[in-house]
């Protein structure tokens, strides 16, 4: 059933989470058993949990003995055909104690918008999750190139929700919630609830951010959370440190409301 609110994040059948590069990359791989953790939860309590991972490239860069991400896309494919086997044995490692097999998806958008290999790709996610397999979905890096991209994993995240028709999406960030201008601007305030007709047009979320690990941001969070909520599926923008908390159904964040159907 649908999450209406923040609160039936505790109880939802099926969640889709999404984590960043510069969550789980370099420095911060100590994170991906705290993310688990929060996840084997859920599952524990019989959720069908689908992860949307980004860091592929990220995790390939140091094995490919590169001192900065590649620009150039056969580097970039190469890095992230290393670095995606690397992620997700990390997953599984740590998946381990729960019990929890975890099952790679790689898509690229013409997976999603051709019918044949859109239902396909539903028809494998539902096998899976019937399974009680844990699925970690990326974008498929190693053959995808500019035309066929998602953009960012944000976007994957809330494409993967409305085909797996989850109750709900949870956007993991660096910061607790979004703000009406950037955080470290004065007078920024945190936003608690946006409504699906809300007007956001006066708010400040910034461009798209490019640092060292990934692409992503408070703009591409806003515009995959309404492209979910506008479907029906209840979204919360919050910090992957509280990602045990979010699961938990406590008042954090930023909720977007689903429009009603």
């Amino acid at each position: 059933m649908t999450a209406r609110t923040r609160a039936d994040l505790a109880t939802a059948s099926r969640i889709v989470v999404k984590v960043g590069s510069s969550s789980i990359s370099g420095e911060s791989s100590w994170r991906i058993p705290v993310i688990v953790e929060a996840l084997a939860a859920a599952h524990a309590r019989g959720a069908e949990v689908v992860l949307v991972s980004s860091g592929a490239i990220a995790t390939g860069i140091p094995y490919l003995r590169l001192d900065a991400r590649p620009t150039d896309l056969a580097t970039q494919q190469a890095a992230a055909a290393v670095g995606q086997n690397v992620l997700v044995y990390r997953y599984q490692a740590a998946l381990d104690p729960f019990d929890i097999v975890a099952g790679q998806v790689l898509l690229t958008t013409g997976d999603l918008e051709h019918p044949t290999s859109r239902s396909n790709a539903r028809r494998a996610m539902e096998r899976l999750l019937g399974l009680r397999i844990l699925p970690i979905v990326n974008e498929n890096d190693t053959v995808a190139t500019q035309e066929i991209r998602f953009g960012d994993n944000d976007r994957l995240g809330a494409l993967v929700a409305q085909l797996i028709q989850a109750d709900a999406l949870v956007l993991l960030s660096d910061i607790e919630s979004l703000y009406t201008k950037p955080p470290t601007d004065p007078g920024a305030e945190p936003i608690d609830v946006v409504a699906p007709d809300a007007d956001l047009s006066g708010l400040e979320f910034g461009s798209t951010v490019v640092n060292s690990v990934g692409t992503g941001g408070a703009a591409t969070k806003v515009s995959a959370a309404r492209l979910a909520a506008a479907s029906g599926i209840g979204v919360l923008v919050t910090s992957a440190d509280l990602v045990d908390k979010a699961l938990a159904g406590a008042e954090i964040g930023t909720w977007f409301e689903p429009a009603l159907s």
